[in-house]
C-alpha cells in the first residue's frame, strides 16, 4: 500500500512539472509566435520617426504589431487607460497626466521627439523675445504645451502674459491661415505647419526656435521635450523580450528618419502622417527626431515636467510622477 502511495505521489509531482513545463513552452510561443504588441501614435512628428519601422512591419505578413493613428492626444490617452494599448506615443505631459489617470500603470520608455515649436513670421523685424512685447501671438490651445512653453519662455526674459496678447485657435491649421491673411502677424506653430505655412507664403519665415529659447533660460539643464514613448507596467514586466524588440526596433526608425529623409518623407506621406513627401522632407530635419532612453531620457524629461509644474500643476496630472515613471533599466 505504502509503495503504491508513493507511486501515485511520483506520477503526481511528474504531472505537476510537466505542466510547468507546458506552460513555460507556451508563454514562450506566445511571446514568439502569438502575440502582437498594440501601438498607438499621434498623427505628426511623434509618429515621423517610427515611419520607417511601420513601413517595415506592415510589408510582412507576419507582423508581431498592430499601429494605429489618432488626431488627438485625449484618444489616445483613453486608449491607454482602457488597456487597449501596449505602447503609445504622446506628448510628455500628457503621458505625465496618464500616468496619474493610471495610478502609476505606464512608466515612459524613450524620448522620441524634442522640440517642434516655431515663432512665424513676415515680421523679421522681430529677432529677440523681448521683441514681442506688446505683440500679438497666435497659438493653439490654453493650457497646452505650445501655450506652457511660450510662458516659460516668457518667464525666462523678463516678460508675462501681460505683456503680449495670446490668440487661442483649436487647431494649426487656423494659426496658418491667419498667417495666409496677415504674414506681419506672428504665430506659433509645430512642424510639419510651420514648413507647409512657408512653402505656401513665401513672405513667411521662422523668426524664433523656441527649442533653443527654451534652452537659453532654462537653469536646470533641461530640454524642451515633445513625444516620449510610454509602455503598460504589465507589457514592460510580462514581455521584457517583445518591449527590447519593440526599443531597437524604433531606435532604428529614428535613426533612419534622420539619414534618410528623402525615403523617409516619402513612407511619411504613404501613411497619411504629412499629405505631401516635398514639405515631409524638408520639415524632418526641424523636428528634432531623437531616440533617447534610460538615465538621459530620465534627466531631460524630469526637467522639462518640472518646469511645466511650476507652471501649471495640471498639466502633469496635478503632481510630478514617481521615479518608477522612468523605465532606466
Amino acid at each position: 500500500m505504502k509503495k503504491m502511495t508513493k507511486k501515485i505521489m511520483a506520477l503526481m509531482i511528474a504531472c505537476v512539472m510537466l505542466a510547468a513545463v507546458c506552460i513555460g513552452c507556451g508563454a514562450k510561443a506566445e511571446e514568439e509566435n502569438g502575440f502582437v504588441t498594440r501601438v498607438g501614435s499621434l498623427k505628426g512628428p511623434t509618429t515621423m520617426g517610427l515611419a520607417n519601422m511601420i513601413s517595415e512591419e506592415q510589408a510582412k505578413t507576419d507582423s508581431s504589431y498592430s499601429f494605429t493613428m489618432e488626431t488627438q492626444a485625449d484618444v489616445i490617452l483613453g486608449q491607454m487607460v482602457q488597456g487597449e494599448l501596449d505602447i503609445a506615443l504622446v506628448p510628455a505631459n500628457v503621458a505625465a497626466v496618464l500616468y496619474q489617470k493610471t495610478e502609476g500603470g505606464i512608466s515612459v520608455i524613450d524620448i522620441n521627439t524634442l522640440g517642434v515649436l516655431y515663432l512665424v513670421s513676415g515680421d523679421t523685424s522681430v529677432s529677440a523675445v523681448s521683441d514681442l512685447e506688446g505683440r500679438t501671438i497666435y497659438l493653439t490651445g490654453k493650457g497646452t504645451s505650445p501655450d506652457l512653453v511660450l510662458r516659460y519662455v516668457l518667464a525666462g526674459n523678463g516678460l508675462t502674459t501681460d505683456d503680449v496678447t495670446l490668440e487661442y485657435k483649436s487647431e494649426a491649421t487656423e494659426v496658418a491661415a491667419v498667417l495666409a491673411e496677415n504674414p506681419d502677424a506672428i504665430g506659433l506653430l509645430p512642424q510639419p505647419f510651420v514648413t507647409a505655412a512657408c512653402i505656401q507664403n513665401e513672405s513667411l519665415s521662422v523668426i524664433m526656435d523656441m527649442t533653443k529659447e527654451w534652452e537659453s533660460c532654462s537653469s536646470d539643464g533641461s530640454s524642451l521635450v515633445t513625444g516620449v514613448t510610454v509602455a503598460t507596467k504589465d507589457y514592460i514586466e510580462n514581455h521584457p523580450e517583445a518591449l527590447k524588440a519593440f526599443m531597437e526596433a524604433q531606435k532604428a526608425s529614428a535613426e533612419k528618419a534622420v539619414s534618410d529623409t528623402e525615403g523617409t518623407a516619402e513612407i511619411i506621406a504613404s501613411l497619411g502622417i504629412v499629405e505631401k513627401a516635398p514639405v515631409a522632407a524638408k520639415a524632418l530635419p526641424a523636428c528634432n527626431i531623437v531616440y533617447i532612453d534610460s538615465t538621459d531620457m530620465k534627466t531631460a524629461l524630469s526637467g522639462y515636467l518640472n518646469a511645466l509644474y511650476g507652471l501649471d500643476p495640471t498639466s502633469v496630472g496635478g503632481e510630478l510622477p514617481g521615479d518608477d515613471f522612468y523605465y532606466t533599466e
